[in-house]
Order: C-alpha cells, then structure tokens, then sequence
C-alpha cells in the first residue's frame, strides 16, 4: 500500500525533514531499495551505506542529516521501521470458507469467518475463534481450542485439550500438546509417568517450525502472552514461560523449569529442569543451565555450566592460554629437572 512520508510521521509520531508527500510503498535493504522504499539508520556504520541507496526516506535519530533524503527523526529507528514495515504491508483478505476436503464434525464450534483448508483434520469439541486461518494438513485434536485472528501454517498438530489464545502465529510442522518425557524406573523397567495435564498459549504469541511444546504431566505447561519462540525449540512439560520473552533456535527447556518475563535465550542453549530464569536474565548462546539453578533477575550468563558473562569473559580468556601455558609449564618441569640432576 502506497503512503506519504507526511502520513508515516504522523502515524509513527516522528518528525520529518524533507519532502512530506514522497511516496513510500515499501521497505527493503539499502542495497535492494527503490525510490519508494523506507530505509532506517541506527549505527554510524551503516551511514555509507543509506546515504549511497536509492530509498527517499529513511527514518534515523534527532540531528541525522542525509542530502537528498527526507528524514523522519525517531528515537528508536529500528523499531520504527518495524512498525512502519507492518503498516505498510498489505493486508491479505481472508476468504472464509472450509475445503471440501476438510473433515470438520458437527460438534466443532466455528466461527463464521474462518478458513480452512486442504485435508485439515478437526476433531469434535473444538473450537476456532474469527478471522482464524487454519492452513493444510493441520490437526486440531479434541476441545482443543484456538482464539481470534490466529494463523496455523500447514502441518501444525494441536494434541486434545490444547488451547491457544488470540492472534498467534504457528509455523509449519509444530506439535502443541504431546506428551512429555516422564519415567520413573522399577520392576527392572521403564514406566512411563502419567503425561494428562494441559497446554496454554497466550495473546500474540508466534512460534517458529518444528517446534514442540510438550502438555503438562499433571498440571499445566503454560506459554505466556507476547512470547516469540524460534524454529526446533523443545518445551518440555510443565515449563512456565513469562511475557515476552524470547527463544532462538535449538534451544531445549526441560521439565518444570520457568522463565520469567522479558526473558532473552540464546540459540542451541540447554537449560535443565526445575531451573528459575528470573525476569529480564539472558541466557547466552549453548549455555548449559544447570539442573535447580537461578538465574538471576537481570543477569547475563553464558557458558557450560553457565556463570556471569564477567566470570566466563575472563575464564575463556585463560581458556585460550592453555596451549601457551602448558609449554611454560613444561619448560619449568624440564628446568627442575635439570637442576636436580
């Protein structure tokens, strides 16, 4: 959809320099930009490169000038520029209708403007909120549920009883609501513990492929609202996730562990279970959180096991050194010896 630098200012509350009626259609790398795209600068370094694009409009901070550029001045470029990104992308009419192929019981509880497509699976009971997309090959096991304005990209499973809340995003080949990895050894085997409790997704939440959020065993695993989870990140039961936290990749949460709100974790990190990652922590990128450990309100921790980011800056720092330090030490068992001979 085609705006005004004009009309962005005014729904971003920037304040513009330049050519209030450029056309802005768009947003794109200073590399890849027409004329009609937005750009944003944040860092010096990337001066060179917004000045050098053909964009007409880029969004920067008070007192950056660009010549031959209208300039909307903001406090956090980058975040305008997402906010503009979404205002500007068009909107994808939603055709409410259900596939023939679909299989849809009479006990299902649909809104009237939904969509559901190919060979989708509904089980009864269910129920799906308006303006929800469910795309193909889905499955939404019994009294699951899924609220308003959501998206489920194909090949999504919902097991029974999951529930998941207003517009959130679910990418292709996530399993909400399986069972979680519980056992308990006797009689000379494994006995598997009982896996009935329930899964919640909050408002707003998306999550990445292949990902799976396992049902709690006897209580709930719950998903808070605004949380972002990334692609093949194991949530195992029972786990409580805060408000807006977010989850990189290959990331594995084990059982009954929680995590606060605005909680930041690093790709390929391991957290154990019944651990406590308080609000606002960081958990660098493969740390290993040990089993029963608190992370700090705040705190930033990295490595395996994970310490403060100070301690293991310093650490890995003589890590480096174990090479160079060997030989040293070498040398002065060689220099003993000699003298003792």
């Amino acid at each position: 959809m085609k705006h005004t630098a004009g009309e962005l200012a005014a729904y971003l509350g920037a304040t513009l320099h330049g050519d209030s009626g450029a056309a802005i259609s768009g947003v794109a790398s200073p590399e890849k930009a027409t004329a009609e795209d937005l750009l944003y600068l944040d860092s010096p370094k990337n001066r060179e490169r917004v000045a050098n694009s053909a964009a007409g409009c880029v969004l920067a901070r008070p007192g950056v000038r660009l010549t031959s550029k209208t300039i909307l001045e903001v406090e956090q470029p980058k975040f305008a520029f997402v906010k503009a990104a979404a205002w500007l992308a068009p909107q994808v009419a939603l055709k409410a209708a259900i596939h023939p192929t679909a299989i849809v019981p009479k006990t299902a509880r649909l809104h009237a403007n939904v969509a559901i497509g190919p060979y989708v699976v509904i089980e009864d009971g269910v129920q799906i909120g308006e303006e929800t997309i469910i795309e193909a090959f889905c499955f939404l096991g019994s009294a699951s549920v899924v609220g308003k304005n959501c998206r489920l990209h194909p090949r999504v499973t919902l097991y029974p009883g999951a529930r998941v809340g207003d517009r959130v995003e679910i990418h292709s080949g996530t399993v909400i609501g399986g069972d979680g990895f519980g056992y308990v050894f006797g009689e000379g085997r494994q006995w598997k513990f009982p896996q009935i409790g329930t899964v919640s997704v909050g408002d707003d939440v998306e999550i990445g492929c292949n990902t799976t959020v396992d049902r709690g065993s006897l209580g709930e695993t719950h998903i808070s609202g605004g949380v972002k989870i990334d692609n093949l990140v194991q949530i195992a039961h029972n786990v409580q996730i805060g408000e807006h936290t977010v989850i990189a990749a290959q990331t594995g949460i084990s059982g009954s562990s929680s995590l606060g709100k605005r909680v930041a974790v690093g790709g390929q990190a391991g957290i154990g279970d019944h651990c406590c990652v308080e609000d606002e922590a960081k958990v660098g990128g493969q740390a290993g959180v040990v089993v029963g450990k608190t992370v700090r309100r705040g705190q930033t921790v990295w490595g395996t096991p994970a310490r403060p980011l100070e301690k293991f800056k310093e650490q890995y720092a003589w890590f480096a050194r174990l090479a160079e330090l060997a030989a040293r030490v070498g040398k002065l068992e060689e220099s003993e010896h000699g003298e003792k001979g």
